[in-house]
């Protein structure tokens, strides 16, 4: 499985729908949509959404990948500097 050059965890790609790849965190979690909230959930096909990541097991919307520039602790490490 490959690995973040920035903190060494595990990490899966998703391809998003515009053609770019996403590294996400491997562990699935449930996800409640909701438009505007801060929360972001990659979904396998690629779609990116605006979720909480809690609620009723129930009424979940689905399950989908945190994008690990979320939790990597190095994440700050590879971001562009604006010209």
């Amino acid at each position: 499985m490959p690995k973040c050059k920035g903190c060494g965890a595990e990490i899966i790609w998703i391809g998003t729908l515009g053609g770019k790849s996403i590294p996400c965190d491997p562990q699935p979690v449930a996800y409640w949509e909701k438009p505007k909230a801060k929360g972001k959930i990659v979904t396998k096909n690629g779609m990116v959404l605006s979720c909480e990541f809690s609620g009723d097991l129930n009424k979940a919307t689905g399950i989908g990948y945190i994008s690990h520039w979320s939790t990597c602790p190095k994440a700050n490490d590879f971001k562009r500097k604006r010209v």
